[in-house]
């Protein structure tokens, strides 16, 4: 298993990813108003180009073998490595590759010096939760954050030791 990093002109496909995943995933958590504000607003491509091109983020398909498997964003905030995406095609959920893809993103926050990786996750997104925990994260805050249009994110900021 590998992370593919993206260049800016292919974020038209992470993009085609991440609206999959969260029509597939989310509807259990979220309304289908909320999902797709949510993809519109931070994992459509022109969201994901101003990250890439504003805040630094780097986007990377999780690979195994040649099937793309999932997806993860990350970048460097307050000298913490932010894993700020990290999804799984419903059909490779439950099969080890968010483990690796935690792992090698790791290993990545190392290489570069980083002390920590954090990431937000919403409160009832058990699965994550439990798989993020299960990977060294620890809760260190519970927030809601406003995002617009009457909807917020209620999540846990979860950080773990590189």
């Amino acid at each position: 298993m590998r992370l593919d990093f993206v260049d800016i002109d292919s974020l038209s496909e992470v993009a085609e990813m991440a609206d999959k995943v969260w029509h597939e995933y989310f509807p259990c958590i979220l309304t289908e108003q909320q999902i797709d504000y949510m993809v519109d607003r931070f994992q459509s491509e022109h969201a994901m180009r101003e990250q890439v091109m504003d805040k630094g983020y780097r986007y990377a398909f999780i690979v195994d073998g040649d099937v793309r498997v999932g997806y993860t964003g990350i970048s460097v905030s307050d000298d913490k490595l932010f894993i700020s995406k990290l999804y799984l095609l419903k059909e490779n959920r439950g099969k080890g590759y968010g483990r690796a893809a935690l792992d090698m993103i790791s290993d990545i926050g190392r290489e570069e010096g980083l002390r920590t990786a954090y990431l937000t996750v919403n409160k009832h997104n058990d699965r994550a939760i439990r798989t993020y925990l299960a990977n060294g994260f620890k809760t260190i805050q519970s927030i809601v954050t406003n995002i617009g249009e009457g909807f917020v994110m209620d999540d846990f900021v979860m950080e773990k030791v590189l």
